[in-house]
């Protein structure tokens, strides 16, 4: 797809995002934002899912294990034409559109995730099914550098390169922050690519917020043969909003009423 289009739609999922968590004073901004060019290419122009195979077993899958970061995903769905919601209930009473996606209330999540590591393991759980139906179909899955600090998400790249499942690509999103500031001066994952490299997978690095880096990244790992690959997407927390980007703070935090207006003109919000 035309990168132009691509970029629109990425600039209306990160309105919706942005509104999302304002409504509902409530939600992840940062790290949604961030990772809203990846989202954009993988459902605009890398996988196959549309609504007449959303519910069939017949297309790719997509794993948010950074569960938190559910206004992404709902965003996303909803500009695809897939969400069945108001995407204004988020984080509303008996709202589907829950802080984490859940699978079993809303079309389109394939895996409820919120505990950190465990859906990038079902993840591979998935791509093993397809192996063994012999499904054409590839599984993504999106995990947080802060996320990768969880030792489960290690034994799923054990798994993978295990079974050789070159239908798996996992997308480090590697913005540097998470809750409590830097990742390194956390618990220090890094260097992701290196680790998961002697973990045996294909290991490409690319720009999370450039189109064409990701669409190259997605097609190395499409080609790449007998081995899972790891993308490690190098991304801005907070992309697009001008005092959110690069700043740890607005990882859980809403914007008020006069920061929304900012934050909708950084996005150029027309009308």
């Amino acid at each position: 797809m035309d990168n132009t289009v691509l970029r629109n739609h990425a600039l209306k999922i990160r309105q919706k995002i942005v509104k999302m968590v304002f409504n509902a004073q409530s939600g992840h901004p940062g790290g949604s934002l961030g990772a809203a060019d990846i989202l954009t290419v993988l459902y605009f122009d890398e996988m196959d899912i549309n609504e007449e195979n959303l519910k069939t077993t017949k297309r790719d899958r997509f794993v948010l294990s950074k569960g938190h970061t559910s206004p992404a995903l709902y965003a996303v769905l909803d500009e695809k034409g897939l969400l069945n919601e108001d995407l204004s209930t988020f984080r509303q009473l008996n709202s589907n559109l829950q802080g984490h996606p859940n699978m079993n209330e809303v079309p389109g999540v394939d895996m409820s995730t919120g505990s950190l590591g465990q859906g990038v393991s079902a993840a591979v759980g998935m791509a093993i099914a397809n192996k063994l139906d012999e499904l054409p179909y590839r599984v993504y899955a999106l995990v947080g550098d802060g996320e990768s600090e969880e030792g489960i998400v290690w034994e799923a790249m054990m798994a993978a390169a295990h079974y050789n499942l070159d239908n798996f690509c996992v997308i480090f999103d590697q913005n540097g922050l998470q809750i409590d500031g830097n990742v390194q001066d956390v618990i220090g994952p890094l260097p992701l690519k290196e680790k998961a490299e002697a973990f045996g997978l294909h290991t490409v690095e690319c720009d999370g917020n450039d189109y064409d880096s990701l669409k190259a990244a997605f097609k190395e790992a499409r080609e790449t043969t007998g081995q899972p690959t790891a993308i490690i997407a190098h991304t801005v927390k907070g992309k697009g909003v001008s005092f959110m980007e690069n700043n740890y703070a607005w990882h859980g935090s809403a914007p008020n009423a006069e920061q929304f207006e900012q934050a909708m003109k950084d996005l150029k919000e027309e009308g």
